[in-house]
């Protein structure tokens, strides 16, 4: 009698659902067929404690359709990172990607993105991160904004962080444009808070220092939609949550001694520089909050921050984007906000 054997995969896509019916077809839809219904392709939904929709049963009707590509995995309500978390944690693929159930991937890019890994487990050589672009869907206008690094990254080779050039502020490394060997996320030590909002920062900031080849591969995988009023990066939401923020800023702060700890110069100039902006928009938001103790919890932050590390709190608190963001006064609370809805409309980053 003879045995199945089961294909070994090359990626796994995990995807986060929290009450996400209304759309998650359509993110499921757009891996399976851009990867052409791929047997070494898998798509792991994980259902984050869904209450108020069919989520849950849509996962498993999804899981019953396509059982060697997709497992419905269900757990109590956790937040975003803890389902990024358990995605991982049930990954077979030798590589990850995490999208989210309101985005979706583009056909040509993710197949593109397929053969690219494909060829690296064939010649044996795990590359541990590969970077793709991403492209800003705003619903509200209907324009596309795409961020792409083919200015910044080495193209169609692998490198090293000391390949890397400068990075524009619109320009940063976020979850979407990362495909991380799955080997790396485990054994980082990255940990994201449950029940918090923003965590996709630090899944783009722990893990770089262990990743010690990467590969840019330039083509517009991940499609980011923008504009549900619901939705975290909306600017009246994300000013309500700003504990959130002030949390995740925390979890990276203290993940590294970023002068001591990284060896490669120009990554510890990245790291330190989008650490810097975390810290400029708990800044900014403290100051757009209506929270009464808002301004004394920032406080707290920064002077966290300066006994944690002096050089640290220096070149985020004293440099250009720190000065910027926290000008004393009722007008400098209003110069500063100022300056955040004039970036905003340059970046159109919510």
């Amino acid at each position: 009698m003879s045995k199945t054997v089961s294909t070994p995969k090359t990626i796994t896509f995990g995807i986060p659902c929290y009450n996400s019916s209304a759309y998650m077809d359509h993110c499921i839809e757009s891996i399976l067929e851009g990867t052409g219904y791929a047997e070494d392709v898998e798509i792991v939904i994980v259902d984050d404690g869904s209450v108020k929709d069919d989520t849950a049963a849509k996962a498993d009707a999804w899981a019953e359709r396509h059982p060697t590509i997709i497992k419905a995995i269900h757990q109590e309500n956790g937040g975003h990172g803890a389902a990024v978390m358990k995605a991982v944690a049930n990954a077979s693929g030798v590589y990850f990607k995490n999208v989210d159930s309101d985005d979706w991937v583009d056909a040509e890019a993710v197949r593109a993105l397929l053969e690219k890994l494909r060829y690296f487990i064939g010649l044996g050589e795990h590359v541990d991160l590969v970077i793709t672009n991403y492209v800003y869907e705003h619903v509200e206008d209907d324009t596309r904004n795409v961020v792409d690094y083919r200015h910044v990254l080495p193209v169609d080779k692998v490198f090293t962080w000391n390949n890397i050039g400068h990075f524009m502020m619109w320009q940063y490394l976020l979850m979407h444009a990362l495909t991380y060997r799955v080997d790396v996320l485990r054994e980082c030590g990255l940990e994201m808070p449950p029940h918090t909002f923003y965590v996709d920062n630090i899944y783009a900031y722990v893990p770089f220092p262990k990743c010690r080849s990467i590969y840019y591969l330039d083509v517009d995988v991940y499609r980011y939609f923008i504009g549900r009023e619901d939705q975290s990066v909306n600017d009246k939401v994300l000013t309500s949550r700003v504990d959130h923020y002030w949390r995740v800023a925390r979890v990276m702060m203290h993940a590294y001694h970023v002068y001591d700890d990284i060896d490669s110069a120009k990554l510890r100039s990245y790291m330190m520089n989008y650490f810097t902006i975390i810290m400029a928009i708990c800044s900014v938001f403290s100051k757009k909050s209506d929270r009464p103790d808002a301004m004394d919890e920032l406080q707290r932050l920064w002077d966290e921050l300066r006994a944690y590390d002096r050089r640290m709190y220096r070149r985020a608190r004293h440099g250009v984007v720190g000065l910027a963001t926290n000008l004393p006064g009722t007008v400098g609370k209003a110069l500063t906000l100022a300056g955040y809805r004039a970036a905003q409309k340059l970046v159109k980053f919510n």
